[in-house]
């Protein structure tokens, strides 16, 4: 099984490449995890809907017919560690690879959202992107130690 991140933007900050890289190490081989960056479209004179639109079909290239699809959205069910732990044994079980997309400034496309397998928020607030980077891969170990019994946890 493999998890990516699939996120639109540009390079980012060096703490954001530290972070996602320390955490993303921590995780098995087995789970191969990996970030893919889309280019951000260009949004002057575009309309948000036409932005929104071709970020979408540059995400649905780099998607596998039988990968499972978590798309980030506000409006997505807020999950807790013992939830993404057990999402992520469900994940194991299926053999199925996982993209994980991170929509550009404007977010993900209405019909990338309603193709999605699962909607996730990570709460309320407006987070960097570079941000959700760390805090996804973090989330991902965390859960990946709940499965292993493993004291990152604390309960």
């Amino acid at each position: 099984m493999k998890i990516r991140v699939i996120a639109v933007g540009r390079r980012q900050p060096e703490w954001v490449n530290r972070g996602v890289l320390e955490y993303g190490k921590r995780l098995p081989r087995h789970l191969g995890f990996s970030v893919e960056e889309v280019a951000p479209v260009e949004r002057r004179g575009t309309p948000v809907d036409r932005v929104r639109a071709l970020e979408a079909e540059a995400i649905r290239s780099r998607l596998q017919p039988r990968d499972l699809v978590v798309a980030l959205d506000e409006r997505g069910d807020m999950l807790s560690t013992m939830d993404m732990a057990e999402a992520l044994r469900g994940w194991q079980d299926t053999g199925q690879d996982v993209s994980v997309l991170i929509g550009g400034a404007d977010g993900l496309d209405a019909a990338l959202l309603a193709q999605a397998n699962h909607r996730w928020a990570l709460g309320r607030l407006t987070l960097p992107h570079g941000l959700v980077r760390v805090i996804i891969v973090e989330a991902l170990y965390r859960a990946w130690s709940v499965t292993q019994n493993h004291p990152y946890h604390r309960a």
